[in-house]
């Protein structure tokens, strides 16, 4: 049990070191700034952080929440995406243990985080980042060449019927990054778990974002962005019990 608990922590430590990356990508991709060479910096004074000013997690509560050079108020975006990126982690190596699949997990559960957060804030999904699922879609299928034909059928089966409502509204009723996602997480999913996600995507956005339209005053434009991607995770985890206890019913 101990040692579960210290594999568990030692897990949960990785995903906040790699949401605290996350969280450079998440201001800069939507600037178009370099993710790698350029320091990490304060965004209110500009004075390039140290080291002790960067330890995932831990600097945000040592600190305050606050900059150690202006005491400007640091966003509360920083610890909680890296908090959510250890906890998912976590939550995958439980529920599919250490392998290559859950490595192509985690990776997917950070560019879905990543993605989420930029499109809430802009209404855009970078295609980079659609590109860097599409290419965990393409790993995900040389780890399952016997089931090629599902997740090749997922490629298209959401996304081809999305992008004629694209065409059809002419991007007025979804947007065009709402389709390559969906394109590149069925390549990833398969066309069974792609159908599940999408539909559990649309009930989370309906019902979520009405309920922020009358709790929040919140305008009627929607990020499907992460709802969609929460319906993915979702079933990428669960997605075949939850559909074979579904059809049990019957």
């Amino acid at each position: 049990m101990l040692a579960d608990i210290l594999f568990d922590t030692m897990i949960f430590l990785f995903g906040v070191v790699i949401g605290s990356f996350l969280n450079v990508c998440i201001l800069r991709i939507p600037k178009h700034e370099d993710i790698v060479k350029t320091r990490s910096h304060c965004m209110s004074c500009g004075h390039t952080l140290s080291w002790y000013d960067m330890f995932p997690l831990f600097s945000y509560l040592f600190l305050g929440g606050r900059c150690r050079y202006c005491k400007a108020k640091l966003s509360v975006q920083y610890p909680l995406v890296e908090a959510l990126n250890g906890i998912l982690y976590v939550g995958i190596v439980l529920a599919h243990g250490v392998n290559l699949d859950s490595a192509l997990l985690c990776f997917l559960a950070s560019a879905l985080l990543v993605l989420s957060v930029i499109d809430f804030r802009t209404y855009e999904i970078p295609f980079g980042i659609n590109l860097l699922i599409l290419g965990l879609g393409i790993a995900r299928c040389v780890l399952d060449m016997h089931n090629l034909a599902d997740h090749l059928i997922g490629l298209v089966s959401v996304s081809a019927l999305l992008a004629l409502l694209y065409y059809a509204s002419k991007g007025r009723a979804i947007g065009g990054g709402d389709v390559k996602l969906m394109a590149a997480c069925g390549l990833f999913l398969g066309w069974k778990l792609v159908i599940f996600a999408f539909l559990l995507g649309c009930v989370l956005g309906a019902v979520i974002h009405v309920l922020r339209m009358k709790l929040s005053g919140q305008d009627h434009v929607l990020a499907m962005g992460p709802y969609l991607s929460a319906g993915v995770f979702v079933a990428a985890l669960w997605g075949d019990r939850l559909i074979g206890w579904y059809l049990g019913m019957f």
